[in-house]
């Protein structure tokens, strides 16, 4: 099977996925992808916001629900934790809305939200409505960017080029995952010991 056919078959679900997991490159690349006609430029927009929803769904929800746990307690000594509290607690629908358009919060704050007052509906339905808009921005700047690159560069952005780089930036994300969860298990490790 060529490589532009297992983006026909799969790319979608690795928009998905990969819009939960890692963020903007993924959905600016459904967009080069959409653009060299890989994938349907509704469907890269509606698999990255569904995504990027979902996990922004879930991480409200795990701070909702584990907010006395030790590590979520944890989580609160961050800096960024504490700079998406304040802003919560100042501008919650605003700071909803934008949260995923802020570099060094995305992660941090459906946490920090699940953890306050904002109820449950609000949160859904902000989310929804930002995770819409984010998926159709940057997925619409990697369509428009194909064009400039093939523009610039003609054949050399061929399937097999993009599918590389998909294949790059989803080694990438899983490795950047890795990274995260190991330092999460070492500060909770050394907390647990402090506290011993």
């Amino acid at each position: 099977m060529s490589i532009e056919s297992l983006i026909e078959h799969y790319g979608l679900v690795a928009l998905l996925l990969g819009a939960g997991l890692e963020g903007e490159a993924v959905v600016i690349t459904g967009g080069v992808l959409a653009h060299r006609g890989l994938v349907p430029i509704g469907g890269a927009m509606t698999a990255t916001a569904a995504g990027s929803f979902l996990a922004d769904q879930l991480l409200f929800l795990a701070g909702r629900r584990f907010r006395t746990h030790r590590w979520v307690v944890g989580l609160h000594a961050k800096p960024a934790f504490g700079r998406a509290i304040i802003l919560i607690e100042r501008y919650p629908i605003g700071f909803i809305f934008a949260f995923r358009f802020l570099y060094g919060l995305r992660t941090i704050s459906p946490i920090a939200i699940g953890t306050t007052h904002v109820r449950m509906r609000t949160y859904l339905l902000v989310n929804a409505a930002s995770a819409i808009v984010w998926a159709i921005t940057f997925t619409s700047i990697g369509y428009l960017f194909g064009h400039a690159l093939e523009a610039l560069l003609g054949k050399l952005l061929t399937p097999t080029h993009i599918g590389i780089a998909f294949v790059v930036i989803g080694a990438s994300t899983l490795l950047i995952l890795a990274i995260r969860r190991g330092r999460c298990h070492r500060i909770a490790g050394g907390k647990g010991k402090r506290a011993a």
